[in-house]
């Protein structure tokens, strides 16, 4: 996917209404819960809030700003695949690495308050 967007499903929903309005928000939820039972998405749980999908499902990290809360995708040059890995007797299925912040505007606003 070339977006790098990591939506809820109200923000979904929001952008499909206009063209569906039959749609509705139970069928978006369902329809991203099997998307990530198969393996085409993740969801990522990096806002306490809103549980957000996401495309891109190579191993990467997640940012979100604290203040802004803006959430933009991190390669990792040591970014591990653990999917089928077998470390000491566990079977790792899914690996998941947040990073908290500020980004580069918010922090040149506080730099500068």
């Amino acid at each position: 996917m070339e977006h790098h967007i990591h939506p809820t499903v109200d923000e979904i929903y929001e952008a499909l209404y206009p063209t569906m309005p039959t749609l509705s928000k139970t069928t978006i939820y369902s329809t991203l819960k099997l998307f990530a039972e198969k393996g085409a998405i993740q969801t990522i749980t990096i806002d306490p809030k809103n549980a957000r999908f996401d495309a891109d499902i190579a191993p990467h990290a997640h940012f979100q700003c604290e203040c802004c809360g803006m959430i933009k995708d991190v390669e990792l040059a040591a970014m591990p695949s653990c999917k089928e890995v077998d470390l000491e007797g566990l079977k790792i299925t899914e690996t998941q690495v947040y990073l908290k912040g500020l980004c580069n505007n918010c922090y040149k606003q506080e730099k500068n308050d």
